[in-house]
């Protein structure tokens, strides 16, 4: 196995993985913002495998489609959809939801159909431009650059309003990883000419990927609660201790810290 379909293998495993656990939250709290992260992250285990197929035996037209719309056109919008549920609301999100199915089942079909205008190396990443006319590169270059401005411009927002606010650095530091992981992931074109096409996007896909897996580790981390000592009953004492109020410190925290606190 060579370094590009070790990194993209990872890469995948490390997306499979962050889309459990997103998807197991949205089970217990129905929050429109993780079932929204849980699918873009799928589609990036989805991309991740795709390029682990094209370097481990070679590139041609089916995997390089599924790479393209996977990993180009279709991951991040749904990534920053979860963004506008958690700040802009359910409202906001479901509208801007509808269009963005609407646009990837667009481009499904724009990338099943596309001709290709060169032959597919079999042993080298291709870029878009090679092989695709301007349709396909066109959404790629639109979907991943507003979303991935979004995403980005989210984070920071949220982590500025944490600082405002005076809430902990802990919230601040996982949007901060969000914020890099994105950029990371959409800096491959920075690593072609030091490393290699097929090695740069592996690479950055897996940094990239485990960068934003960190931020949304450090956001829903808790931490341990203190122990509580138990008061020796009396004789006196035959009433039950009152329950614990809610939202103390041993109550899970909330995903959106990730982004925002709510």
């Amino acid at each position: 196995m060579n370094v590009q379909t070790a990194a993209a293998v990872a890469a995948a495993l490390v997306s499979l993985a962050f889309s459990m656990a997103t998807f197991e939250r949205w089970l217990e709290r129905h929050r429109r913002h993780e079932l929204a992260w849980s699918f873009s992250l799928l589609l990036f285990a989805l991309a991740s495998g795709a390029l682990a197929a094209g370097a481990g035996t070679g590139w041609n037209g089916p995997t390089f489609r599924l790479f393209y719309l996977f990993g180009a056109i279709a991951n991040v919008p749904f990534l920053a959809l979860g963004t506008i549920y958690l700040l802009a609301g359910v409202r906001a999100g479901d509208r801007w939801g509808a269009f963005i199915c609407l646009f990837t089942a667009f481009a499904a079909g724009v990338m099943a159909v596309a001709p290709l205008t060169g032959a597919i190396p079999h042993d080298e990443l291709p870029q878009g431009s090679e092989v695709f006319g301007p349709l396909p590169r066109i959404l790629a270059g639109v979907s991943s650059g507003v979303a991935a401005t979004v995403v980005v411009a989210g984070a920071v927002w949220s982590a500025m309003r944490l600082v405002r606010t005076h809430h902990g650095g802990r919230l601040v530091l996982s949007n901060g990883l969000i914020a890099v992981g994105t950029l990371i992931t959409g800096a491959s074109g920075l690593l072609n000419s030091v490393v290699g096409q097929m090695t740069a996007f592996a690479v950055t896909l897996l940094v990239g990927i485990t960068v934003i897996f960190a931020g949304f580790l450090v956001a829903t981390s808790s931490p341990r609660p203190a122990a509580v000592r138990k008061r020796p009953a009396s004789r006196s004492d035959d009433q039950p201790a009152p329950p614990p109020a809610p939202g103390g410190a041993a109550s899970r925290p909330s995903p959106e810290g990730a982004t925002a606190r709510s």
